[in-house]
């Protein structure tokens, strides 16, 4: 049996604490609800949207275990702006198996992108980030999810321990269901210590100062007989602009 670690749960109030102090901090969702001043059962409602993510054309290793959507948006103090759709790219030096391509993924339903809900997580994150950074524009790429497991296993991270090329990412478990395995994993960039935990509760938070730490999820398995799944959100905060703009 692989033993399974829980998370080390900060509350609202500590999260820009552990930040400055680790690098990263994770949230229950309640304490997420709190930090950012959205209402957990409105976050909740947006659940449903991860069914109808579309295939990830672009994986190396020809698995087809991922599905996803992806939408840029600007965040400048209490003003949100989405941005016009954009292909995500990302430096070789970052990310090693899928970087130097413009991977263009199917955007986020519009309804999405205009939920009060989401809207209020994206800028109730933005205040952290000026908190930690200084007060400036962040530049958002939002990422759906979806790793199943109806091929045998699934990946939620084929690059393995990477970091982003931007400030910070938010990681956000939406739902897991019939799986074993996805524990997440976080390391010093600099260093060799580390710390593992596996996400459970949808909703919860892992945020990431992406100068300070490296990030992986281990592999996917169905629990059982039959299919299950994984279902993340992943936000990245960058200051100056988005990647592969001059």
């Amino acid at each position: 049996m692989v033993a399974t670690f829980l998370p080390p749960f900060s509350t609202a109030e500590q999260l820009q604490p552990c930040m400055r102090e680790r690098g990263y901090a994770v949230l229950t969702p309640e304490a997420l609800a709190q930090a950012t001043g959205v209402a957990l059962a409105d976050l909740q409602a947006l659940t449903p949207d991860w069914d109808d993510l579309e295939v990830d054309q672009y994986l190396k290793d020809g698995g087809r275990y991922r599905r996803r959507r992806h939408s840029c948006f600007i965040a400048d103090h209490s003003r949100l702006e989405q941005a016009p759709h954009r292909a995500h790219w990302q430096s070789v030096d970052y990310n090693a198996l899928h970087g130097g391509m413009h991977r263009w993924f199917e955007p986020m339903k519009p309804a999405t992108a205009a939920n009060d809900a989401w809207q209020t997580l994206l800028l109730g994150l933005s205040r952290h980030c000026s908190a930690l950074k200084g007060e400036q524009p962040w530049y958002i790429e939002a990422h759906q999810f979806r790793i199943d497991t109806i091929d045998g296993i699934g990946r939620p991270t084929p690059e393995g321990a990477h970091r982003d090329g931007v400030d910070f990412v938010a990681v956000l478990l939406v739902a897991r269901e019939g799986i074993k395995g996805g524990e997440t994993r976080v390391f010093e960039a600099a260093g060799p210590d580390g710390q593992r935990f596996t996400l459970e509760t949808p909703w919860s938070l892992l945020l990431l100062d992406d100068a300070r730490v490296i990030h992986e999820s281990t592999p996917i398995q169905p629990a059982a007989d039959g299919g299950g799944h994984r279902d993340t959100l992943v936000l990245t905060f960058r200051s100056g602009g988005f990647q592969g703009e001059a």
